[in-house]
């Protein structure tokens, strides 16, 4: 894959953002790469045109996004359309998606532009809410669907179909639906299991479940999942990817399936997905014997 044409994004509420855009701008041009600044970003620099999101998308090789996870999550749903690689730059404190630390940007990149590089294809779902006064809402997430109680006090009732087969009726804070992605955020705090970005599937995983046996269950990839608000004059929330929220009621339904649309991820040139996750979840303990010889011949591979 050649490069020539990149675009950046950034997540403007981190205030260093505008200083690194305009540093990595300058040293892509420097390499003859055209360069299109997302317009948000543009408008906080203030001296830079820039393009607006529905169109970045279209004429750009490759992403690189300053922020943490939920930028990375925002734009995976902008570019859905458009098969676009994604680089990004951690300015956050614990991302997952967020591969690339501040201090190897350009040494990364230099990787990267050279196409010395891998990239994951990363599942998403699509999200259908059926009742309500807006009917047929839909969207697409990365990350997760989450149904939850709300602000209000008492469990949810959320009666579960798993292509056309009752599974259960959970009684519960709530319901988390996520992707193998999604499984290190929400659903990891809840108890859920880390699964391997490459195993696509389902993961269904009640949030502090009212019967201990409601443990989490993962499903194939084409699982079709509905899920009914049986809470009688009680509504709660389903929110996308953290982002997007909207509100149902007793009698609707969100339906749940895997997407046509996937995320392409540009994985990091300096470390595994094991070492991402030691690192991010603080699991103890240094290579040893063998695991220490792997170590070093990959990183004769990625100086």
């Amino acid at each position: 894959m050649v490069i020539k044409r990149v675009g950046i994004v950034a997540n403007v509420a981190k205030a260093k953002s505008p200083e690194y855009t305009v540093a990595l701008r300058e040293w892509m041009l420097k390499r003859g790469l055209e360069v299109y600044l997302e317009e948000g970003i543009a408008a906080k620099i203030g001296s830079l045109p820039g393009v607006e999101k529905g169109k970045l998308w279209t004429l750009v090789d490759l992403i690189v996004v300053f922020g943490g996870d939920g930028t990375i999550l925002r734009t995976a749903r902008l570019v859905r359309d458009r098969d676009v690689p994604i680089v990004g730059i951690n300015l956050g404190g614990f991302g997952y998606l967020t591969e690339v630390n501040l201090g190897e940007m350009f040494a990364a990149l230099e990787l990267i532009l050279a196409g010395n590089f891998q990239i994951e294809k990363r599942m998403m779902l699509d999200v259908e809410i059926q009742g309500g006064e807006e009917p047929f809402r839909e969207g697409t997430v990365l990350n997760d669907v989450v149904i939850n109680r709300g602000n209000l006090s008492r469990i949810v009732e959320l009666e579960t179909t798993v292509d056309g087969c009752y599974m259960t009726t959970f009684k519960a804070d709530g319901l988390i639906i996520a992707t193998p992605t999604g499984s290190t955020a929400y659903s990891l705090a809840a108890g859920g299991p880390i699964i391997f970005p490459e195993l696509n599937s389902i993961l269904i995983n009640p949030i502090c479940p009212h019967t201990l046996t409601n443990r989490p269950v993962i499903l194939p990839e084409n699982a079709v999942i509905r899920v009914a608000l049986c809470t009688p004059e009680q509504g709660a929330t389903v929110t996308l990817d953290g982002q997007v929220s909207f509100t149902v009621k007793y009698g609707d339904s969100v339906t749940v399936r895997k997407s046509r649309y996937i995320t392409t991820l540009v994985s990091s040139p300096h470390r595994g997905y094991l070492e991402i996750l030691r690192t991010k979840l603080g699991w103890g303990g240094s290579p040893t014997g063998a695991a220490r010889e792997d170590k070093d011949a990959r990183g004769a591979e990625h100086p």
